[in-house]
């Protein structure tokens, strides 16, 4: 049911999906690009921040050009807005909390702009397709390729984080606590 979401980032056709399983992950070949959910990452954490095995991904990355709008999927109201600031984490962040199919849902956009914590204020209220912020660059988004984080969450977080990528022992409780964001994306691979 996926066509009563809007797009969180509007990327043309032929986004290249990224394969970042390998030891030596294959980057974007195209500014617009896709990772995946549940997928293992072992050579790409590099920093303290992962520091044992925090290699298993549980959210969706949506990359394209530094500045590219974020928009709400969904109506929902801001519940949290922060700054992350490790080498390799999520720079700026936005949570939202929103009705999924009549349960309460949480969504974490990460690796945004500064300025992006200047849209909203924490309360606000929004609707879908509204824009969140924007793609972040590499000197504010914690070092990365601008993209957005996309992330779910069935449990109400405490702050502006969630972790990203988790030890894969934890796979089966970290995927029912933060489930495959393709349920309000749709079918990206």
């Amino acid at each position: 049911m996926t066509s009563a979401y809007h797009p969180v980032l509007l990327q043309p056709p032929g986004a290249v999906v990224l394969d970042l399983s390998g030891e030596q992950p294959q980057m974007a070949s195209s500014v617009w690009s896709i990772g995946k959910y549940d997928e293992l990452r072992p050579g790409l954490y590099t920093t303290d921040l992962f520091e044992g095995s925090r290699h298993l991904h549980v959210g969706v990355d949506l990359g394209g050009p530094v500045g590219s709008a974020v928009h709400a999927f969904a109506s929902g109201t801001v519940l949290f807005q922060g700054y992350n600031p490790a080498d390799g984490d999520y720079g700026h962040v936005i949570v939202t909390e929103h009705r999924i199919e009549g349960e309460a849902r949480w969504a974490l956009h990460g690796h945004l702009s500064a300025h992006s914590l200047t849209q909203h204020k924490v309360g606000d209220r929004f609707e879908a397709g509204d824009v969140l912020g924007w793609l972040g660059a590499h000197h504010e988004n914690g070092g990365w390729p601008p993209h957005v984080h996309f992330q779910l969450s069935r449990v109400r977080p405490d702050t502006h984080d969630m972790p990203g990528a988790v030890d894969p022992t934890e796979r089966e409780a970290m995927l029912q606590q933060f489930p495959d964001p393709r349920s309000v994306l749709g079918p990206l691979w």
